[in-house]
């Protein structure tokens, strides 16, 4: 046997890269140095006392197939290692167990082509084990589980859960139940899974700021998890990632063909909502100007999972809204009456408009036994179609509302559900859309000043 090959054969057995390029030398060139990274970076967290990595780069560009790759390498370099991967769906989860395995059980035909028999000779899938999803290494029991949201994973414990592309589609990145859903599955079956010691990796090209990567990015630190995150674009700096998988001119035609907020996501890590959402722009301020009046805008919330918002705002010589205060949560109204009372003291609000919708007419009454300044309420009936009004005064408010510099960290729910309200797609939530929507009805129509 070539001498040079059988070297090779040996350092694939401890370096991941190589071993890639020996089961599959067209893919993985020493050219690609994005590849090379990724390698890297995976071998490097697995050595690491991080729990968790996100892996997000563009289609085409090798996520799934070099995450298989790796399952086989840790299989071959411990037998007993234990991985659960999860997918889309029953038949992605089946198609990728089937990619590990075949590598495993791949039989010799030609001396000059490398197997994985080749490198880690002593590693062999159990025999009897028919199962694509689910099946053992000889001497081992349980090695490898595929699942899904709609599948299983009762029973199996893993050292090492991997979830792939998860998203099916943009109607799917846009829609708050299924991207919750996607979270809930992660952390109360996948996570429970998790051995002692255990670790997560996370591949996925990017929808959404809400998708799994993103809720894993924001919330995994707070909760003590050590995270490291590889984020590839397409095109960056005047240079492609790889201008042999898609090259400039493949790019411009991908981004003229495709809506502008999914090339965005796909391909450049940019979610879709931070693309795609209702509002482009919001006006701030660092220093409030004189109003002629200071107003209360509030809508309770409809059902227990909705938002209770209460902005306060004053309003200019020329009828801008600047945003004084913002309470925006789902707390109950035994606790929202106390607050808005002491929201209006505080801001010495000259009229409080108050949907009477959903116990609104009740709430108000609450509310001013308890406030002690002079607050001229006026309650009225919401009867027009939500989404309607929010599209429909959506350019007035960009244009004419104001909000203090440091917003996001003032009112981060409030924030964070005006940032991300998508023009086209379903919201989980509208509340605070809804009420900032109810600022432009007040200063714009006749019958509702005071």
């Amino acid at each position: 046997m070539n001498k040079q090959l059988e070297l090779k054969r040996l350092v694939a057995s401890q370096d991941f890269f190589t071993f890639a390029q020996l089961m599959a030398s067209d893919f993985y060139r020493s050219n690609r140095q994005f590849l090379i990274e990724m390698s890297e970076t995976l071998e490097d967290f697995m050595d690491s006392d991080d729990n968790m990595l996100v892996v997000n780069m563009p289609p085409r560009h090798g996520k799934s197939r070099t995450m298989s790759l790796f399952s086989a390498w840790l299989f071959g370099r411990d037998p007993s290692m234990k991985i659960m991967t999860g997918s889309y769906n029953e038949r992605l989860a089946v198609q990728f167990a089937k990619a590990v395995r075949n590598t495993i059980a791949t039989q010799k035909a030609d001396e000059d082509i490398t197997v994985f028999s080749d490198v880690f000779p002593d590693t062999k899938i159990a025999y009897g084990e028919a199962s694509m999803n689910q099946w053992a290494l000889d001497g081992s029991f349980q090695n490898y589980l595929a699942t899904s949201p709609t599948g299983t994973a009762t029973g199996f414990g893993a050292k090492l859960i991997i979830i792939d592309d998860l998203i099916k589609n943009s109607y799917e990145a846009m829609n708050d139940n299924a991207l919750e859903s996607h979270y809930d599955w992660f952390t109360n079956t996948m996570l429970s899974r998790l051995e002692k010691g255990g670790k997560v990796i996370v591949v996925m090209t990017r929808w959404s700021s809400k998708d799994l990567a993103g809720r894993i990015l924001e919330q995994m630190p707070k909760d003590g998890y050590k995270l490291r995150h590889i984020n590839m674009k397409a095109y960056n700096n005047g240079h492609m990632l790889c201008d042999e998988i898609l090259d400039v001119d493949a790019y411009e035609r991908l981004k003229k063909t495709l809506r502008p907020e999914i090339a965005s996501a796909n391909y450049q890590q940019k979610p879709i909502d931070l693309e795609g959402g209702l509002y482009s722009k919001f006006n701030t301020y660092t220093e409030s100007p004189p109003f002629i009046k200071v107003w209360n805008y509030t809508d309770t919330a409809d059902t227990g999972n909705d938002y209770h918002t209460s902005i306060v705002f004053g309003e200019t010589h020329n009828h801008q809204a600047y945003i004084l205060d913002v309470i925006h949560t789902q707390d109950g109204m035994e606790i929202t009456e106390k607050l808005e009372a002491q929201q209006l003291d505080n801001y010495n609000v000259n009229v409080a408009r108050i949907e009477s919708n959903n116990g609104g007419e009740g709430f108000m009454r609450q509310v001013k036994r308890l406030v002690t300044g002079q607050t001229v309420f006026k309650s009225f009936h919401q009867s027009k179609n939500k989404e309607a009004r929010i599209y429909s005064n959506s350019a007035w408010v960009q244009e004419n509302v104001f909000y203090p510099v440091d917003w996001a960290n003032r009112w981060p729910s409030y924030f964070e559900a005006m940032k991300t309200y998508q023009a086209k797609g379903k919201n989980k939530h509208d509340d605070a859309p809804d009420a900032t929507t109810g600022i432009a009805e007040t200063l714009n129509k006749p019958r509702a000043r005071f």
